[in-house]
């Protein structure tokens, strides 16, 4: 019990002290909806325990990228790993931390018999089998669609496939085309797949064919709210915000 009291004491010690160093601001955020269900969760906490206000915009990594390449940096951007080091050797962002990481997945409608995808050949008749498959966009830049158009182009039936494909609106959840019955078979990162309602996680690809994404938060580097979007940042990797991002399906980085 005094282990417990002692870190909720310096949780509510952290907090109060973040508060008292950003102040009150509002922050405009760029998110990638990759890890819209953990921050959604986080987000109001963060609110209550600083006073400061969240402003955060949901999107793609590549659309982010794009716009903080061209000089419209937020606060705080939310995106890839990867995004994040290379704007900050560009210059745009000062600063940041790693928060977590997702497996890329096939789900499939809650109750619905899960197809069998254990090797490279059962995949490829799973896919072929399938009345209509989706996924995000390619074209739009959406991580998980740009790699599975690249999966099935490897495994040299992507002509059958991209018939059969059907995408999510913008910045949408791939789980949504299943629940509506669009589609039999849909492939997202494992969180956007675990926190939509009415879906069922088959698991990634088999062997080599598995892929995962690394998120990262970082901070703006002309923000005119710096101190706020650096306790944002720590806010997130603290061991409850971690909680949550595990609980959403997400693996530590």
């Amino acid at each position: 019990m005094g282990s417990m009291l002692n870190r909720i004491a310096a949780i509510a010690v952290f907090l109060i002290a973040q508060a008292a160093l950003a102040g009150a601001a509002e922050l405009k955020v760029y998110s990638t909806i990759g890890v819209k269900s953990a921050i959604e969760e986080l987000a109001p906490k963060f609110e209550k325990a600083t006073g400061n206000k969240l402003n955060i915009s949901w999107g793609l990594i590549s659309s982010f990228t794009k716009k903080a390449q061209e000089g419209d940096v937020p606060d705080v951007l939310i995106v890839s790993k990867a995004s994040i080091d290379s704007l900050t050797k560009d210059g745009k962002i000062a600063g940041g931390a790693t928060l977590g990481s997702s497996i890329f997945a096939f789900g499939v409608k809650q109750g619905a018999p899960k197809p069998d995808i254990s090797s490279v050949d059962a995949l490829k008749k799973t896919l072929l089998a399938a009345r209509a498959i989706g996924y995000t966009d390619p074209a739009a830049g959406g991580a998980s669609g740009v790699y599975f158009s690249k999966m099935i182009e490897k495994l040299g039936i992507a002509d059958a496939i991209k018939s059969k494909s059907k995408f999510p609106p913008t910045a949408g959840f791939v789980g949504t085309l299943l629940t509506s019955g669009q589609v039999d078979l849909a492939f997202q990162s494992k969180p956007e797949l675990t926190t939509t309602e009415g879906v069922d996680v088959v698991g990634p690809p088999p062997g080599d064919l598995g892929h995962s994404n690394t998120f990262a938060a970082g901070i703006g580097v002309k923000s005119p709210n710096t101190a706020a979007g650096e306790a944002l940042v720590k806010f997130l990797t603290t061991p409850d915000a971690k909680a949550v991002f595990k609980s959403k399906g997400f693996d530590p980085a």
